[in-house]
């Protein structure tokens, strides 16, 4: 599939730039607070751990950042169908169809082909992404004007919050409705979803947990129809408001969070409130810079990444590209120190994976789900 060279650039930009910490980012820091220390490296290094539970660290932004910018993708998507006047049948045809890919390749990612089914789940980051983008899309095919949209967002949010303050698990002890075995959206994973749960007794891509994930898609969308349509608003102006309602929403997530907890795995109302504002934040940069001020040759690196991110996603569980690593770099590393031997090997996977996708770009083939 060829590239639409009129697509904006910070868009594939900040998708490349959230595929590198799946793609090796992690590494790369760890074996250099290895080296180096230091407060602002130990800081860095516990940002690329998932917070257990409660609370937020840097990598409990990179899936809801990638679903955001799938929202804010589509109502770009969007005109280019109604500009070929694909009603709305089709164009719904197109987001079950494109839903049901993600499902089956997140089913491959867990290793669905082995046919080990006792020990398969069936819940993943992909479907999560397709179910709540699918949900959303529908919600903006039929109402696209930001004040509907907005509703839905509050609506989902109050909604969800109510579901997890008010209603326990039948099975809980005590009184604390933000315990994994108390939480109502950890039971009815328990309940009704098959196969393995990730985290045993609940599983962070679970049922329930698509309903405030489809607010973070609108929040994309909402973001992305404000750009593509504000034909008033200097590109200035749109930062501006970007850089306003990003704000707004992170401490909003503040001062929900007293009474509703930051918190990955449930994908909390707050949770949602302070990705959304800080991934509005990024847009707003990598926008302003790439599209605005159109200081583009950094972002190449990062546009190679974004482009072809579902393949690097899914190539990670096919491909052995440490394998490769270590046949170009293994010798050089044998004869360093440890922890510098773990810096180039951590550089290596990542420059490996990139060529790989760098390949890709130059050949014009772009895995499109």
């Amino acid at each position: 599939m060829t590239q639409n060279n009129n697509r904006l650039q910070s868009i594939d930009a900040l998708r490349g730039f959230d595929m590198l910490w799946i793609m090796g980012g992690p590494g790369i820091i760890a074996a250099l607070y290895t080296i180096l220390g230091g407060k602002p490296l130990e800081w860095l290094h516990l940002q690329m751990e998932h917070v257990p539970w409660d609370g937020f660290h840097f990598m409990d932004l990179i899936f809801p950042l990638f679903l955001f910018i799938a929202g804010l993708s589509f109502p770009f998507s969007l005109d280019k169908k109604r500009e070929k006047q694909e009603s709305n049948r089709q164009i719904i045809g197109d987001l079950v169809k494109r839903t049901l890919k993600l499902i089956a390749l997140g089913l491959v990612y867990n290793g669905f082909l082995k046919l080990n089914f006792p020990n398969v789940r069936f819940a993943s980051v992909l479907a999560h992404i397709g179910l709540a983008w699918f949900f959303a899309g529908l919600v903006y095919v039929y109402s696209e004007k930001l004040s509907t949209l907005a509703v839905w967002v509050v609506s989902i949010l109050v909604g969800y919050g109510a579901l997890n303050l008010l209603v326990l698990s039948p099975e809980a002890v005590g009184g604390n409705p933000f315990l994994p075995e108390n939480n109502i959206v950890c039971q009815f994973d328990r309940w009704f979803l098959p196969g393995v749960l990730y985290n045993g007794n609940f599983d962070p891509e679970g049922f329930l947990s698509v309903i405030p994930a489809i607010a973070t898609a609108l929040a994309g969308m909402m973001t992305g129809r404000y750009l593509k349509r504000n034909t008033t608003h200097t590109p200035n102006r749109k930062v501006t408001v970007y850089l306003v309602a990003g704000t707004a929403l992170i401490l909003l997530s503040l001062l929900v969070n007293r009474v509703i907890p930051i918190n990955k795995a449930l994908w909390s109302s707050s949770f949602m409130l302070l990705t959304s504002g800080i991934s509005i934040l990024l847009f707003a940069l990598f926008y302003w810079i790439i599209d605005v001020r159109q200081w583009r040759g950094w972002a190449f690196f990062f546009r190679v990444i974004g482009l072809n991110s579902i393949t690097i996603y899914m190539a990670q569980t096919i491909i052995n590209f440490y394998g490769i690593s270590d046949y170009f770099l293994g010798g050089i590393a044998a004869k360093l120190p440890k922890d510098f031997a773990w810096l180039l090997e951590s550089v290596g996977y990542v420059a490996i994976c990139w060529l790989f996708l760098y390949f890709l770009y130059r050949k014009k083939v772009f895995l499109k789900v």
